[in-house]
């Protein structure tokens, strides 16, 4: 039997974990690592204690925000620093997976976090239809690795 590596099992967790969005418009999963351990996961959502998307507004999602994004969402890799940090974990040093690349918004926050890498499923670019990652782009200036995932998911369905 072959063993996967760790980045494959991260990742298809993080691809699992977005199923649990709630999010109309696009599923997105995350998990944060340090030395092969699970920190925190997180996928993209309203506030606990608040509604679900999909419940409140099941035919168009959340209303948009003066940017066009989600009023109402957290995204997967926030909602996994806000809970590692909630639960006294240090996220510095720590490797992020995530199942969309990072936004500019959220690269800020990895940084600020002291998180030291990131690896990414899918371009949010591509998904946004803009010309380029400025999250990634923002991360590699200041120094974090960034890389698309390039591995294997055996055991996942397609996102939405």
């Amino acid at each position: 039997m072959n063993k996967p590596e760790f980045d494959d099992i991260f990742m298809e967790l993080a691809v699992n974990l977005a199923k649990k969005s709630h999010c109309i418009k696009r599923h997105v999963g995350a998990v944060l690592t340090k030395d092969t351990r699970i920190i925190s996961i997180g996928y993209n959502g309203p506030p606990a204690g608040t509604h679900n998307c999909d419940d409140e507004f099941p035919e168009d999602g959340c209303p948009r925000d003066s940017k066009g994004g989600c009023s109402l969402a957290i995204h997967a890799e926030q909602n996994a620093i806000l809970y590692a940090v909630k639960n006294k974990a240090t996220v510095e040093g720590s490797t992020l997976y995530v199942t969309l690349s990072p936004c500019l918004a959220c690269a800020r926050i990895i940084y600020t976090a002291g998180i030291d890498k990131v690896i990414y499923l899918n371009s949010y670019a591509e998904h946004k239809k803009i010309a380029n990652d400025e999250g990634v782009d923002f991360l590699r200036k200041f120094g974090i690795t960034v890389e698309k995932y390039q591995g294997q998911i055996e055991h996942v369905t397609d996102l939405i």
